[in-house]
Formats: structure tokens, sequence, C-alpha cells
């Protein structure tokens, strides 16, 4: 990859930071650096279009949006099954998260899902998605507390 320019140095670590929910949040994001909100928005662009970032978008605080709890859902998916499974349970509009790993926890849980919900009785959902899947191998892990939340900053 290509060095980037000091100005895309300067955006890539504005843009890793949370920005300011203002009508013009590029305006106000290139002002505290000697930028134009046009120049922010398409060197952003430009990060996209040559894949030096995957995306770009807000993150919701889940507590301020009315869900209440979360928890992760760890599930024991046969390795020949995995890609139908992983697809099946990311499609639920609950589910912000869906992973495989390594079959570290446990040996044997290799798919991980995260859900958001606003009401106290998640267990439907999860007979839901067991019932989608035919997998009943399964672990619920409610966070209690949640000690850090913060977005990754590649640059400094």
């Amino acid at each position: 990859m290509k060095k980037l320019t000091k100005k895309q140095n300067k955006v890539a670590r504005l843009i890793q930071k949370d920005m300011a929910v203002v009508k013009y949040p590029f305006d106000e994001t290139g002002e505290s650096c000697g930028l134009s909100g046009k120049e922010v928005l398409n060197i952003t662009k430009e990060f996209l279009n040559k894949k030096i970032i995957r995306r770009f978008g807000a993150i919701l605080r889940h507590q301020k949006a009315g869900y209440i709890k979360n928890v992760l859902v760890v599930w024991s998916v046969p390795p020949r099954d995995i890609e139908q499974t992983g697809n099946i349970l990311s499609s639920y509009s609950f589910v912000s998260h869906c992973y495989e790993r390594n079959p570290a926890f446990k040996e044997k849980y290799n798919l991980f899902t995260m859900i958001h919900f606003k009401d106290e009785n998640i267990l439907p959902l999860i007979r839901d998605m067991v019932a989608a899947i035919g997998i009943d191998d399964y672990l619920i892990l409610e966070s209690i507390k949640e000690y850090k939340k913060k977005s990754p900053e590649y640059f400094s």
C-alpha cells in the first residue's frame, strides 16, 4: 500500500473518532484541523474506493436507543454447516454481529452471534433461531456490565 499523504493522515485520524451529530458533520470535522468539509468527504470517499477503509458508518449506542440488554450466543456448528448457518443467523434483524471463530471456547463453540433486544425475554428469539438452524447446542452469555466500548484507533 502506498504511504498516505499528510492530509490523508489527518483525515484518517479524524474519521476514526466520534463525529458531531450536526447537519454538516464533515464541515465541523474539517474545521478542527484546517480542512474543508468537502476535502474530508472527498478523502473519505477515496479511502472507500481504494479499499483503505471497508466502510464508514455510525455506531449506535444501543442503550440510548432503548435496547436494554445484549447477549452473546455461542453455537456449536458442524464445520460443513457453518456457512449456511452463519447466513441464516445473520439474517435476523436483532443480530448485530455473527462471526465464525476457531472452536477455542470449550473446544466446540465456533459461531458467535451478538443479540440486542428491548424486551426482558430473549428466549423466544433464541428458540426461533434454534428452529431455523436445527442446532440446539448453544450457550447464552449475558452482558452484565460494560467496562469499555470504544472503536479501535489505527492512526494516532
